[in-house]
């Protein structure tokens, strides 16, 4: 029994990649990683707990009756402001995460629309390639008949019958089109092999004659990417100022008690409190400053490079939409009626002896050829469409 079709719009095809595509899914878990770093920053150090001996071995004494039985707590004291430049810096990352999420996001939600466009030009293609080869079934069965009437010559029956496996190559290929992208849809979408795909967003042409301008100003507020990189940068400034909290050493305050046997000295028990902080006179972190700095110099680098790709982006992409839209709009009109009407009325002539098979076939090529070239300009325009969204990082209206 077949299984029902999956009805998609091109909506729901981005509903069922967000929620199931693994690379979202390992995307969102960097996002938990970095949390966990977060989570480590707030945390102070643990006290350390030590417990001792002593004992004098002279004649007489014992452990048990001289010896002493010591215990100290100490806990280190981080200074300079330390703990919060760790908790700022892992603030940062998160957010980096975040951001990069998104931009994945971004991309494979545009490789999504674009496959799943594929899918339909795939299946126009096929329409007018079927529809061709019934045409010149018709034409090849009436002229069979003409030619075995002696009619027409060998020739012309033979042209017409390579025409047919032209014709009958394209709807192959169209096949072939259509379900290799269809593969790709549900290996983006995560559905079974044996899932049958019904696509209900048409391809179809929505004019659209946006500001480059704005679109530049969208561009840097917008683009995920972009604020991956600048909470990077705001990362490394964090990491830095850590770096040289360190040239400030970290306090160890303790505190403990003794208890000595009845042979040992005059006090049974003893306190003592002490504080220790390590001498900067050789190790002042001088390598991690400077692995530091050169950190922040590289994230300022690397966001001056995404936005210089990002404005180069928009610029092509706009001006590719700007050449499209005008080539689809150059079938507007007449032309494809034209095209269709042109092949039938040299059919019609070449049946009452008006035209040559020469003729037949150039209209039969022409008019092939227009329309698949406007379905061909109908999918680059709704393709430089999403490149022109995914460089500005959001759907555009109008």
């Amino acid at each position: 029994m077949a299984s029902k079709p999956l009805r998609l719009s091109v909506n729901d095809a981005l509903g069922l990649f967000l929620s199931q595509n693994l690379d979202v899914l390992i995307a969102k878990y960097g996002i938990e990683y970095t949390k966990g770093r977060e989570v480590t920053a707030r945390l102070f150090p643990n006290p350390l707990v030590s417990v001792g001996t002593l004992n004098s071995f002279t004649q007489g004494r014992t452990l048990s009756n001289s010896g002493q039985l010591f215990t100290q707590v100490s806990q280190l004291f981080e200074l300079a402001g330390k703990r919060g430049y760790r908790i700022e810096s892992a603030g940062f990352g998160t957010q980096s995460a975040e951001a990069a999420f998104e931009d994945a996001v971004r991309q494979l939600g545009f490789t999504v629309k674009d496959t799943y466009y594929r899918i339909q030009l795939a299946q126009r293609r096929l329409a007018l390639a079927e529809e061709n080869r019934e045409r010149f079934s018709r034409i090849l069965a009436i002229n069979t008949i003409r030619f075995n009437k002696g009619y027409i010559a060998e020739v012309d029956l033979i042209r017409i019958r390579l025409q047919m496996v032209d014709f009958q190559s394209q709807v192959i290929r169209s096949l072939q089109e259509a379900e290799s992208a269809r593969g790709d849809l549900r290996q983006l979408l995560r559905l079974s092999p044996k899932t049958v795909l019904e696509l209900t967003t048409e391809l179809g042409f929505r004019r659209i004659d946006p500001d480059i301008e704005k679109l530049r100003v969208t561009a840097l507020d917008a683009r995920p990417d972009i604020r991956a990189k600048r909470y990077t940068f705001s990362q490394r400034e964090s990491d830095l100022k850590l770096a040289k909290a360190y040239r400030i050493p970290d306090v160890t305050i303790g505190a403990g008690y003794a208890v000595q046997g009845a042979r040992g000295p005059d006090n049974p028990g003893q306190v003592a409190l002490n504080a220790g902080i390590p001498l900067p006179l050789f190790n002042r972190n001088q390598g991690g400053i400077l692995q530091a700095e050169v950190s922040l110099q590289s994230a300022e680098a690397d966001l001056d490079k995404t936005i210089n790709l990002v404005e180069n982006e928009v610029d092509v992409a706009y001006h590719n939409l700007l050449q499209s839209r005008r080539l689809v709009e150059a079938y507007f009109g007449e032309v494809l009626e034209d095209a269709r009407s042109t092949f039938t009325i040299v059919e019609r002539a070449y049946e009452r002896g008006g035209a040559t098979i020469l003729d037949l076939l150039d209209a039969a090529r022409t008019s092939r050829t227009i329309q698949q070239n406007y379905i061909e300009a109908l999918f680059t325009y709704q393709h430089n469409l999403f490149q022109l969204e995914s460089a500005v990082g959001q759907e555009i209206k109008s």
